[in-house]
C-alpha cells in the first residue's frame, strides 16, 4: 500500500512560508509580490488536494487554526463560519501547560464529573478540572438556578463537507467579483 502526501506536506516550503502568516505585512513591492504568488501557488495546489473538502470542513467546523489552510486564509475561514452560523473557540493551549488564571469552566463539564462521582468529594473534581472548590460549587448553583442540565448540553449540527467548501467556493467568487460603485 502506498501513501499519497498531500501537496501542504510535500510543498511545505510554500505553506510554512513567512509570508503566508497571519498578521505578516509585506515591507517592499517584491514581497507584495511574492505574497500574491505564494497565496496563488498554495491555492493551486489545495484544489487538487484529494483532502480538500474534509481538510476545509475540520479547519472550519473544529479548528480555529491560523495560517493558509486548505486554500483559504484564516478571515475567509471566518466569514465562511459566520455565513454557516458556527462558533469556534480558539484552542486553550493554557490548559496544556497548566495556566488556569482567569480562565472559564465549562459547566456542564464539571456537572457531568458530579454526576458521574456523586460520593466524590468537591475538591477532587476541583482538582481535575484544575480550578478551586468555590468555583465547582458556584458552577453547580447556577446550573441548579437555571432549572437543572438538559439531557446533554447544546450542540449545534454541523455542515457537511461538501456544504463548507461550497461556501468557500461562493465567497471567493464573490469576492473575485468586481464591485459596483
Amino acid at each position: 500500500m502506498t501513501e499519497t502526501l498531500t501537496p501542504c506536506v510535500t510543498a511545505s516550503n510554500v505553506f510554512l512560508h513567512p509570508l503566508l502568516d497571519e498578521g505578516t505585512t509585506p515591507s517592499s513591492r517584491a514581497e507584495r509580490r511574492e505574497q500574491s504568488m505564494l497565496r496563488a501557488q498554495a491555492e493551486r495546489l489545495c484544489e487538487g488536494c484529494p483532502m480538500l473538502a474534509p481538510c476545509l470542513a475540520e479547519a472550519v467546523t473544529k479548528h480555529d487554526v491560523s495560517g493558509f489552510v486548505a486554500g483559504t486564509t484564516r478571515r475567509q475561514r471566518q466569514e465562511i463560519r459566520a455565513r454557516l452560523g458556527i462558533q469556534v473557540a480558539a484552542e486553550d493551549f493554557d490548559t496544556y501547560v497548566g495556566v488556569n488564571s482567569g480562565r472559564q469552566f465549562d459547566r456542564y463539564e464539571i456537572h457531568r464529573m458530579r454526576m458521574a462521582n456523586p460520593d466524590q468529594p468537591l475538591s477532587v473534581i476541583a482538582q481535575k478540572v484544575g480550578c478551586s472548590v468555590s468555583t465547582v460549587k458556584r458552577h453547580l448553583r447556577r446550573l441548579e438556578q437555571e432549572g437543572g442540565v438538559p439531557a446533554t448540553p447544546p450542540k449545534p449540527e454541523m455542515p457537511s463537507a461538501e456544504v463548507v467548501l461550497a461556501t468557500a467556493r461562493s465567497l471567493k467568487i464573490e469576492s473575485a467579483a468586481p464591485r459596483a460603485a
